[in-house]
């Protein structure tokens, strides 16, 4: 894994409100955590995996235990940074990345408010670890929000879009 790669990570666990970020990439894993203030560092060692006996499927994201302030504060509810949702069904981010709207800069967005989508659609795509992952519609329906701005950080779970 190069430094560059482990430098975004850092980024992304500085930008998020995250605790803790692990990855792995064949035999080779990186985690990354925060230290509490007032926290003193003992130790720190590259981490190299030794090869596992059972593969863990690369498409599953982890579970990620803490909770947002936002989710803490509202109980896990689904007002991300105080707005109401549209009625619908909302469509979260698979994981921690940058989101963009568009395959290219100069490209259209992939959808619009008030668009009709079926499900399979690519809604837009989030970039992690210099790999672009599509976000599609799970639903059939009329974008009813996007909620995420091009070129964003997202958190995983974040709400992205809201299909009815």
């Amino acid at each position: 894994m190069d430094l560059r790669k482990i430098k975004k990570l850092i980024d992304l666990l500085e930008e998020s409100n995250l605790a803790e970020i692990e990855i792995r990439e064949g035999e080779e894993s990186v985690r990354l955590a925060r230290v509490p203030a007032g926290a003193t560092v003992v130790a720190a060692a590259p981490a190299v995996a030794a090869p596992a006996p059972v593969p863990v499927p690369a498409a599953a994201p982890a579970p990620m235990p803490m909770q947002s302030p936002t989710e803490s504060a509202t109980g896990g509810s689904h007002k991300p940074h105080g707005h109401d949702l549209p009625d619908g069904h909302v469509v979260r981010a698979p994981m921690v990345g940058t989101f963009y709207a568009s395959p290219a800069p100069d490209k259209p967005a992939f959808v619009s408010v008030g668009q009709q989508v079926k499900a399979g659609d690519t809604l837009g795509i989030i970039e992690a670890m210099k790999m672009f992952n599509p976000i599609e519609a799970d639903v059939s329906g009329t974008v009813r929000a996007v909620l995420c701005e091009s070129g964003q950080p997202v958190e995983f779970d974040q709400p992205l879009f809201v299909i009815a």
